[in-house]
């Protein structure tokens, strides 16, 4: 029995399946259908009850690969028909692609083999993103802290082929409070934030590569978050470390140490703030000798930072996120926070925004593109609508 959270398995001999499916499973079953055993294993898998629906949609599949190679060409039916049976090679197609079991939803679905069904889901992308420019980020790996924000960040990587492999980590739950900006359904409550994320994007492309950190980053497991040395219930790949770092956290320890452990790697970190549009670019990659946060922490290290009583906590809180930029709306929640708001305030076109900001960044700096440290903001109340007040200008390292 494979357990349904390791890593899928497509080799020479198909993978025994589970016998149940795990509530916290988030990697899917990846059966070769041309394989010698996996005829007997979809048998298996089929009789087991487990599988609650079959899809199986591979000729419009086949189809669209073959219209995708050859733009140029008139296709009528009869014509695109033996095309399609060309890619078959006379085998059954059945016998053709991947079968992904999902464990989480019970549904068996078919897809085109691993190159094949990227070069066509990622058909649309072009030239906006080449071809090698997708090969190139499909080598990269982005590191996620953070899934409440960071889950649109992530979502919309795997949706552009930003990265083909991922570390995500969060030690929350999904709770109803978060549904007003994060892409999940009542269903989803009570899923570990990193389990949900995994999920989603395994829907959107089954043959990524995902890791997750369940209990989040802490002193002692945030060098393996960075180099790949374990994960929680994963065991990581030694020496793979992140290309980049998405850091979307409220602790303020992880946000200083997740930067100094980017900056001691030369690991670009980008930030969506979730207000104003603000969006926060550090490239350690480029300057490994950059201050934290441009600067706003003075010579803070991470390790004073968890020494800092509540006050104090805020008020550097307050320098990072530089609350004389803050929106006005953000500006008045500060001061009712814990008294007549539970929280910050975030909302999902905020949110989408940010994912937005954040994928567009990481494609940029991924492939080798100008984006220098510092804030850059996309305030749609100013720039939509005339709201009062000018756009904020880009901002580097504070003076």
């Amino acid at each position: 029995m494979i357990p349904s959270d390791t890593s899928a398995a497509t080799g020479p001999a198909a993978p025994s399946v589970p016998s149940s499916a795990r509530t916290d499973a988030f990697r899917p079953l990846l059966l070769g259908a041309a394989e010698p055993a996996a005829e007997a294993a979809l048998a298996t898998l089929l009789g087991s009850g487990l599988v609650r629906e079959v899809h199986d949609r591979i000729d419009e599949q086949v189809a669209e690969l073959v219209r995708c190679s050859a733009p140029g060409e008139r296709w009528d039916r009869g014509r695109l028909e033996r095309a399609v049976a060309e890619v078959y090679g006379g085998a059954p197609s059945r016998r053709y692609g991947t079968w992904v079991w999902y464990p989480w939803t019970g549904r068996l679905v078919h897809l085109l083999p691993a190159e094949e069904f990227r070069r066509v889901r990622t058909d649309r992308n072009r030239d906006k993103i080449t071809r090698a420019g997708q090969r190139r980020l499909l080598g990269c790996r982005i590191g996620v802290i953070g899934l409440s924000v960071g889950n649109s960040a992530a979502l919309t990587c795997a949706m552009e082929g930003v990265g083909g492999s991922f570390r995500l980590a969060d030690f929350d739950r999904v709770g109803l409070s978060n549904l007003n900006r994060l892409r999940a359904g009542v269903h989803d409550l009570g899923v570990e934030k990193t389990v949900l994320c995994a999920r989603q994007m395994y829907e959107i492309d089954p043959y990524l590569d995902i890791e997750i950190h369940r209990a989040g980053v802490t002193e002692e497991t945030i060098g393996d978050f960075f180099d790949g040395s374990g994960a929680s219930g994963v065991p990581g790949a030694p020496g793979a470390g992140l290309d980049l770092l998405v850091e979307e956290c409220d602790t303020l320890w992880v946000k200083a140490a997740a930067r100094e452990h980017a900056r001691a790697r030369r690991v670009p970190v980008l930030m969506d703030a979730n207000d104003r549009g603000l969006l926060d670019v550090e490239r350690f990659d480029l300057e490994p000798d950059r201050p934290l946060f441009h600067g706003r922490a003075g010579a803070m290290t991470a390790r004073e930072v968890l020494d800092l009583d509540d006050r104090a906590a805020r008020e550097l809180l307050l320098r990072i996120v530089d609350e004389s930029r803050l929106s006005p709306a953000m500006t008045d929640a500060l001061g009712r926070i814990g008294r007549t708001l539970s929280s910050w305030p975030q909302l999902a076109s905020g949110v989408a925004l940010g994912g937005a900001l954040v994928a567009d960044a990481a494609r940029r700096v991924l492939l080798g593109g100008p984006v220098p440290s510092g804030r850059y903001y996309v305030d749609l109340e100013a720039l939509v609508g005339g709201a009062t007040g000018a756009v904020p200008t880009p901002q580097g390292a504070a003076s």
